[in-house]
């Protein structure tokens, strides 16, 4: 989910968003696949098939051109003439700018364990993204972009309490909205909106030969898939929602709600730290250090930063642990703190002994060089943040605040949690640069939407960027619709894995059945300590001495592979 500054956006330039460390690589050349109007699928990446296909730039206007869609599937484990093959599951990772093709090379064969083999997955990535064209970025080039990044480092809109902050993050927005006009060669910039994005999943699902649509869709995902039942109703066979982000606010460019647990998070931080004691959490300086004591701790640390950054030169890279980087890295963690959380702990405890050492690893790129490679058809080319942007402020109604009025938008949205620079500020500052609307886009809001099939929205009680409020402001506007919490902090379903959640998304995707009404599901995992005393994994407080069955550890493991794959795409967005 898009949560950081424009600065940052560049930062990210040239560097492929869907992939970490150990995780599968594209090895096909898309640029050896010609478009089509229909599906003509072709072997790729060893069980995975793919196809590109020719979308109209403006369903409105078909004459206005075309742009080009890769779309990528693992086929299910039985024929479409096997009575038990059911058809495809679409799914989108996030972002917006994520490749879905990418993220579906990574947690594909791990659907097959989670809702059956007897689906293909299927995922495409949006107009505008990855290896679709035209591709969009804002700069002529990598060093372009290194020198812009260099001149404009990215600053949290309140680091070191400057009161110009915002002028300055509004400064940059305006110019970023002009460059991204200047650079926009092809025109694709106004048609990457999400109600073009639905269109193009349900064009591609009736080439597959399907009327209605199954979708999984996390983080911004949630966002693509209401807007597809909102304009095809009738078009839902399955349709899961988790991590879902308030529909209207991003229309509207005013996510305020994003950030109303985004606090309760960090406090999950000082609470299982203060439980699992200085033994497994180094940040707890005792057993009888309670979660306030550790808040304060923070605090303190917090402030010592400010007065005075600690220098960092590491074989990997340098720089400062200043004020923004360590409230970055906090930020961050949030995402996923059944696995940030443990290194944060070392980092923080670290760092009062004036070692930043491994708290700028947390967050540490590769250094920018000149002179690599150019990119083949196996890798994406454009800038998927500059995606980003263009998707969130295209859809969004077009902003025209004064610099007055978004300082005050800024400063209320502030009284809801002390992380608001990096959440409700960056898409209505930045979107007030933005100047290419499509006047026939898709507007919420939508009410009383009667679906072919209810909904299953998902969400944390905890999650700092797309917080349960948003879940139910969204599902609100779906008659019928089903509301699963996960009992966990963290963004999405994906950071912990549970078996409760796993059921039911499994029933729910092969059945139909809806959870009850209320339901909240544990999580299998821990903070810190990790699992039962015999080391059989993972497993839920209420369950430290309850031996799990082997079908049930490996059915963990694999919800914990979904995760460690999804995590560089969530935590980045």
């Amino acid at each position: 989910m898009l949560s950081l500054l424009p600065a940052l956006l560049l930062a990210g330039a040239h560097v492929c968003a869907a992939q970490g460390p150990g995780q599968p690589q594209n090895t096909f050349d898309w640029s050896q696949l010609k478009a089509s109007s229909d599906i003509t699928w072709v072997p790729c990446n060893d069980h995975f098939q793919c196809a590109r296909i020719s979308v109209p730039l403006d369903y409105t206007t078909p004459k206005l051109g075309s742009a080009t869609i890769a779309v990528m599937r693992l086929p299910a484990s039985v024929p479409p003439t096997d009575p038990t093959y059911r058809g495809p599951v679409f799914f989108n990772p996030g972002g917006p700018g994520a490749s879905g093709v990418q993220s579906l090379l990574g947690v594909g064969p791990f659907f097959t364990s989670v809702f059956g083999a007897e689906f293909d997955y299927v995922s495409f990535d949006p107009r505008g993204i990855g290896f679709s064209t035209p591709t969009t970025d804002f700069f002529a080039s990598a060093a372009e972009t290194a020198l812009w990044n260099a001149g404009n480092p990215s600053q949290s809109l309140n680091a070191s309490s400057d009161s110009t902050a915002v002028a300055r993050f509004w400064g940059l927005s305006q110019v970023q909205g002009q460059l991204a006009a200047q650079h926009d060669s092809t025109g694709i910039l106004k048609y990457l909106t999400t109600d073009n994005a639905a269109r193009d999943m349900h064009l591609i699902n009736q080439k597959l030969g399907f009327k209605k649509v199954r979708y999984y869709g996390i983080s911004y995902g949630s966002v693509l898939g209401a807007t597809f039942a909102a304009l095809f109703p009738d078009k839902i066979e399955r349709m899961i929602l988790d991590g879902v982000l308030d529909a209207d606010g991003w229309y509207q460019a005013n996510l305020t709600i994003q950030a109303s647990a985004t606090d309760a998070t960090l406090d999950s931080f000082f609470t299982s730290c203060a439980a699992a004691g200085p033994s497994l959490c180094p940040f707890s300086p005792s057993t009888s250090s309670t979660a306030q004591d550790l808040s304060n701790r923070l605090t303190t640390l917090t402030n010592t930063i400010l007065a005075q950054p600690v220098p960092v030169i590491t074989p990997g890279g340098y720089g400062l642990v200043d004020y923004s980087r360590l409230r970055q890295t906090l930020f961050q963690a949030l995402y996923a703190p059944y696995v940030f959380f443990p290194p944060l702990a070392q980092a923080l405890a670290d760092l009062e002994k004036g070692n930043g050492t491994s708290l700028f690893a947390i967050l540490a790129q590769p250094q920018f060089t000149c002179g690599a490679p150019a990119p083949d058809g196996t890798q994406p080319t454009g800038n998927p943040l500059a995606a980003t942007f263009g998707v969130q402020c295209g859809d969004a109604v077009e902003v025209k605040d004064s610099l007055e009025q978004l300082d005050a938008y800024y400063r209320n949205a502030a009284k809801l949690s002390q992380f608001a620079e990096f959440l409700v500020g960056s898409g209505r500052i930045t979107c007030s640069g933005w100047k290419i609307h499509r006047q026939n886009r898709f507007k919420w809001p939508v009410s009383n939407i009667k679906t072919s099939f209810p909904l299953l929205f998902v969400a944390n009680t905890a999650d700092p960027v797309t917080p349960k409020q948003s879940a139910q402001k969204t599902r609100a506007n779906f008659l019928g619709s089903a509301l699963l919490v996960q009992d966990s902090p963290g963004h999405t379903s994906t950071t912990a894995p549970s078996l409760c959640t796993f059921g039911y998304f499994k029933a729910y995707m092969t059945n139909g059945t809806l959870p009850p009404p209320d339901t909240t599901c544990p999580v299998d995992a821990q903070i810190f300590g990790g699992g039962p005393p015999d080391g059989s994994g993972p497993v839920t407080a209420a369950k430290t001495r309850v031996q799990l069955s082997k079908e049930d550890q490996d059915t963990l493991q694999v919800l914990k592979s979904i995760g460690d794959v999804l995590r560089p795409i969530i935590a980045r967005w």
